[in-house]
């Protein structure tokens, strides 16, 4: 088997990308998928999310190691296994990110394309967004975004008990300054969740060019010494390819049970995500040298930033117990508003199987030299002991709130030189003094607005941390025992400024700002892992913005 472009892993980016580079009738395109189809009911009813994760029919399981800044636990790392990736499984929640968010890219790459007009205009150009055209918004694009299709009573007063703390209503979140309190925008159509196969690759599917093999993991890349042919291609040896001393040929698949090997033309894409991108290149000897040696993997190229730099969200989970309101909690439990609320959402898509885990958000400066939101909030009409686990048997919400932009950092490593095994995954959660400190503020505010006049008549009760927890010792301790992600791994293959010789600024950087791999011609990174810095919010968006940035790119290279 033999293609032109092949894009490893269907998710989010795989299939914007499978999308743009296919359109050319001429160029054949390889879309490799580890998982299955995205037919699944409960991928397309919203609230299946709480099926898809933890499902080894749509979920990897990944398991972090035992984490000191979590007492010593070890959590469970959903990604996406499906068409669609995890967008398949995710929240749905379309949030950019903020404008400072691409300054911090900019400076990373030097490349003022990165930058919030540009990603602003980008964004615009991909989306269909319900409320219409606006200077924030564009409809006509694939990503379909609108608004909740539920509403509850206590999110209502919890917002205004966040006015009544300085943060502010407003609008929406998409527009720069994330700073206040709003519902947010969610990939949905209708009330079915809207993934990024259903926007990108199923509607051009049929194309004779574009091949979508599933069930099929790639084991690894195929690299020789690189030949003076392509060493004297232009776009082959610019920026991060230049002075390259391998390139990639193909790739080793395993599907349906045996070994095929794939040839490819023009260029290799992983979009694999945080976690199974950096994982790839080491299992194929692209990494640091000392992880490499360490599991007897052959070195092909000494990478030192592969699999480094790893960034997540570490929500904070509080739970309180109301009364005086109806919440999932109760709802779910009682068989008669069960049967009602699948009623609303049969005939009506709407109501809470429409719900996204978090409906209601807010963002605000944990300390006053913050030059932008540093915190945010999700805030769910639900309580349990943890992901998994049944709904508490009393009606509760749980305001989580986050650090934005941890300055704690993770790693990815291969534990064997079998690429079937899984990897290594160490967040180092609240590792550093400043993510602690974040983290009581996060807590203390969290009780502020819980305290507030707004919510008084539905008598909150502190039951996580719990209200004996007050000294700053004490609230560090529950943010270990009560922290757990959000899912939003990324920067692990991450960019930076290389120069026309292929030489980085940073030798910890990965990929050049076209998301070129240094040192290893006609391989690129396309997926999460290629941000340099964590963005405020979701990273769902500008894992598309980057796809999307980058497929634009290709595609100018290649006319």
């Amino acid at each position: 088997m033999q293609a032109d472009i092949v894009i490893v892993g269907a998710g989010s980016a795989g299939c914007l990308l499978a999308n743009r580079l296919s359109a050319d009738s001429r160029r054949q395109v390889l879309l490799i998928e580890a998982g299955g189809e995205d037919d699944w009911i409960w991928i397309k009813i919203p609230v299946g999310y709480l099926f898809a994760i933890a499902n080894p029919r749509t979920d990897w399981c990944f398991k972090t190691e035992p984490d000191p800044g979590l007492n010593g636990r070890s959590i469970h790392y959903a990604r996406g296994r499906v068409i669609g990736g995890s967008s398949s499984i995710n929240a749905m929640i379309y949030m950019r990110g903020q404008a400072s968010d691409y300054d911090r890219w900019v400076q990373a790459t030097g490349d003022d394309r990165w930058g919030w007009p540009e990603a602003l205009a980008t964004y615009r150009s991909m989306e269909d967004y319900f409320g219409g055209a606006s200077p924030w918004h564009g409809v006509g694009g694939e990503m379909r975004v609108e608004s909740p299709r539920v509403r509850w009573e206590i999110l209502d007063a919890w917002r205004q008990a966040a006015a009544e703390q300085g943060i502010a209503p407003i609008e929406e979140f998409n527009r720069g300054d994330n700073s206040g309190c709003a519902y947010f925008h969610v990939t949905q159509r209708r009330g079915i969740r809207w993934s990024m196969a259903d926007a990108f690759l199923h509607p051009v599917r049929h194309r004779p060019n574009l091949k979508v093999i599933t069930k099929s993991q790639v084991l690894r890349l195929i690299t020789a010494p690189i030949t003076a042919e392509t060493a004297q291609q232009r776009r082959y040896s610019e920026s991060a390819w230049a002075n390259a001393a391998h390139e990639v040929v193909g790739l080793e698949i395993l599907c349906e049970g045996s070994k095929q090997r794939i040839s490819v033309r023009d260029q290799v894409i992983l979009s694999a995500g945080a976690v199974s991108s950096p994982h790839l290149l080491q299992a194929s000897g692209v990494g640091p040298a000392a992880v490499l040696s360490a599991v007897g993997v052959p070195i092909v190229h000494d990478l030192a930033g592969v699999g480094e730099n790893l960034q997540d969200h570490l929500q904070i989970r509080t739970v309180y117990q109301v009364t005086n309101c109806a919440t999932v909690n109760t709802l779910y439990r009682n068989p008669l508003t069960r049967i009602g609320m699948a009623l609303q959402y049969a005939f009506l898509r709407s109501g809470p199987m429409t719900m996204p885990p978090s409906t209601l958000g807010a963002f605000a400066k944990s300390r006053p030299d913050c030059a932008t939101p540093d915190l945010e909030w999700h805030v769910q009409p639900l309580s349990l002991p943890k992901f998994g686990e049944p709904l508490h048997r009393f009606n509760a919400i749980t305001p989580s709130v986050c650090n934005l932009r941890p300055s704690s950092r993770g790693f990815i490593r291969l534990t064997h030189p079998d690429p079937m095994a899984s990897p290594k995954i160490m967040c180092n959660y609240l590792s550093t003094e400043e993510d602690l400190q974040t983290a009581v503020a996060g807590l203390r505010w969290t009780r502020q607005i819980m305290q507030s006049q707004a919510l008084a008549s539905y008598r909150p009760t502190e039951i996580l941390p719990g209200s004996s927890i007050q000294t700053e010792a004490d609230l560090m301790n529950a943010a270990r025992d009560l922290g757990t992600t959000i899912f939003h791994p990324v920067a692990t293959c991450a960019m930076g400024r290389v120069d026309s010789r292929g030489q980085a600024a940073d030798p910890m950087t990965v990929l050049d700002t076209d998301c070129r791999l240094r040192g290893v011609a006609r391989l690129r990174v396309v997926d999460a892992s290629a941000m340099p810095t964590i963005t405020s919010g979701n990273t769902n968006a500008p894992v598309m913005l980057i796809a999307e940035q980058i497929a634009r790119r290709m595609l100018a290279e290649m006319a």
